[in-house]
């Protein structure tokens, strides 16, 4: 993991813990317990005791020995520390990022996402926030689930990557962001696809017919492009609205003249005695021409 391999800059953090209040606090205590015995002992004195702060470094390193045992949790409440016993210092920077590598490794999806979200907003500017929102990215893709059931995950995961793509287009997380995103914008038309041919069987054909409309506006460069223009063709064809049917089968054909669905568009065509046309006014026209720049 490339987080193990940067070189993290030791800050020397001098801080002094200011106790003046406790010496009158112990008194007090005193008074109270030898005045009426609470304790017991012949009024034995009742003792503060200040826990000194563990070195960062310490702290640090001992997260990373648990990360290393696979102790996740463990590790994160070591990384969680150092913000503790160091606030405003670069080694509350350096364990949120290691507990949101933490969460992300155990895997606690959610917390991650929490954790990410935490660290972009207090450090925006950082070296490694790009690192961050690929580990936020990463929380949502690995959530997501098969093509029957909600995709809010995969929406949130294509948000995310884009947004790191945006914010640092020259990180070293981009092409494998750019991948995720073609996945996850494949997943999201499959589900289109599989509720536009719930649709199209019920002969719902308008329904059917946006659900395939939003493929070819949303996620034309996925491989759902060609059937998608074919289930057009054939729910138009089905309401009688032959021109629309015959744009799509047009624009099926120009882009992907080999394709079996475009054999089996020109064939339902010809069954209803008609040919591939793209009449120029239709909605589909302007998308076939956003098909053939790609």
């Amino acid at each position: 993991m490339a987080i193990f391999a940067r070189s993290f800059s030791v800050l020397a953090l001098a801080s002094a813990l200011s106790i003046g209040a406790a010496p009158a606090r112990a008194d007090l205590m005193d008074s109270i317990t030898s005045g009426f015995g609470l304790f017991g002992g012949g009024g034995s004195k009742y003792t503060t005791e200040i826990t000194p702060d563990i070195p960062p470094d310490d702290l640090y390193n001992a997260g990373l020995a648990r990360l290393k045992a696979r102790d996740y949790e463990g590790a994160a409440k070591k990384f969680g520390e150092l913000e503790k016993q160091h606030p405003s210092s670069d080694w509350a920077r350096k364990g949120l990022l290691m507990i949101t590598f933490a969460q992300f490794e155990q895997p606690k999806y959610d917390d991650a996402v929490q954790s990410a979200q935490r660290y972009i907003g207090l450090y925006p500017n950082s070296p490694d926030t790009p690192y961050v929102y690929y580990l936020a990215g990463m929380s949502f893709y690995n959530q997501v689930p098969d093509v029957m059931r909600d995709q809010q995950s995969a929406e949130k995961a294509l948000d995310v990557f884009n947004q790191l793509i945006q914010k640092f287009p020259k990180s070293e997380y981009v092409n494998d962001a750019r991948y995720k995103i073609q996945v996850t914008r494949d997943q999201l038309a499959a589900k289109e696809m599989n509720v536009g041919r719930f649709y199209l069987i019920r002969k719902n054909y308008p329904a059917a017919i946006n659900r395939f409309h939003d493929v070819l506006g949303k996620y034309q460069t996925t491989r759902h492009t060609e059937e998608a223009l074919y289930r057009l063709t054939e729910a138009y064809l089905a309401m009688g609205v032959t021109n629309e049917a015959q744009t799509a089968a047009a624009i099926l054909g120009h882009n992907y003249p080999d394709s079996q669905w475009y054999k089996d568009a020109h064939a339902l065509l010809k069954s209803d005695g008609l040919e591939p046309h793209e009449h120029t006014d239709s909605w589909l026209s302007k998308v076939g021409k956003t098909l053939h720049a790609i």
